[in-house]
């Protein structure tokens, strides 16, 4: 599938404004499948209101500080963490609304709710005439991936001190990109599974990739898995983590705290990949999100 090529696209800053103020911000423009990515820690608030700003869009994320005394918060219901400095993270589903209800819980019990306008993103869909294959997994493939994944799932569940969530996040690796966020094929009007991460191709095995931000190595693949061949894994911390597939090598070990810009592995093409490239994709809890909105395009 070719990618097509992203525009660059503006950062939308917003404020909720707790206490009975009124809510502000300015919005810019939202454009293609690209965006610069923000400066790296919310607008700190004042006495009585909640800041938020970020990539409010399907696939984005948003920032943001709690006032004093905030007890808990949630965006669409989802429970979101407060670090002890009263700031937070929250990402937007691939498939989001184009509304989620941000609800701060304060120390009163009082409870403030505020809509967050999510843009919708123009896909990358391709439409095929011909029929999807039919069936699923057969049984023993199923008996090798279903530990596969028990591992990928017990990674993700992980919680560690990695402060990576709070950082402007910088490309792994540079190269062409032959896979982007969020692209689907329709098989004569029935989707299939769209592209979960960023697939950057170098050409040749054994580029080095970077860790685009501080965080905890949570699984790092002893022996190739089915799909993914050579898998890494980096929690940065708030129910934020990436994985980098395809590893034709890892140089990091599950524990290891890793910081921005670290070498952690080498470009590949294991598992089930056609050449060699670095799958990059990027969860926040059962979330997945663009890469190349928390980077911005390739400069």
């Amino acid at each position: 599938m070719k990618a097509r090529k992203a525009s660059r696209a503006s950062l939308i800053p917003a404020s909720l404004v707790l206490g009975g103020l009124a809510a502000a911000g300015a919005m810019l423009a939202w454009s293609g499948l690209a965006a610069q990515s923000t400066a790296p820690v919310a607008p700190a608030a004042v006495p009585g209101t909640l800041t938020y700003n970020g990539e409010l869009t399907q696939g984005g994320w948003v920032r943001g500080k709690v006032p004093a005394g905030t007890s808990a918060l949630a965006l669409g219901g989802q429970p979101v963490q407060i670090a002890p400095d009263g700031n937070w993270f929250a990402a937007f589903d691939r498939d989001a609304g184009t509304i989620a209800t941000l609800t701060a819980t304060l120390a009163s019990g009082r409870r403030i709710t505020q809509p967050i306008s999510v843009s919708p993103r123009a896909w990358q869909i391709e439409n095929v005439n011909i029929a999807r294959k039919p069936g699923g997994p057969t049984e023993a493939f199923m008996a090798l991936r279903r530990p596969e994944l028990d591992r990928i799932n017990a990674a993700r569940a992980m919680k560690t001190d990695a402060q990576g969530w709070r950082q402007h996040f910088i490309w792994p690796a540079k190269g062409r990109i032959s896979g982007r966020f969020g692209s689907q094929r329709v098989y004569r009007g029935e989707p299939g599974a769209y592209h979960s991460g960023l697939d950057i191709a170098t050409g040749t095995s054994g580029t080095p990739f970077v860790a685009p931000a501080d965080g905890v190595v949570i699984l790092a693949a002893e022996k190739p898995f089915t799909l993914e061949g050579n898998l890494l894994m980096l929690d940065h911390g708030m129910g934020l983590n990436s994985a980098f597939l395809h590893c034709s090598e890892i140089l990091v070990k599950p524990g290891e705290h890793v910081r921005q810009g670290q070498v952690i592995g080498k470009i590949g093409m294991s598992g089930r990949a056609t050449g060699p490239h670095l799958h990059w994709s990027i969860k926040w809890n059962e979330a997945r999100l663009d890469p190349i909105l928390f980077t911005g395009p390739q400069t």
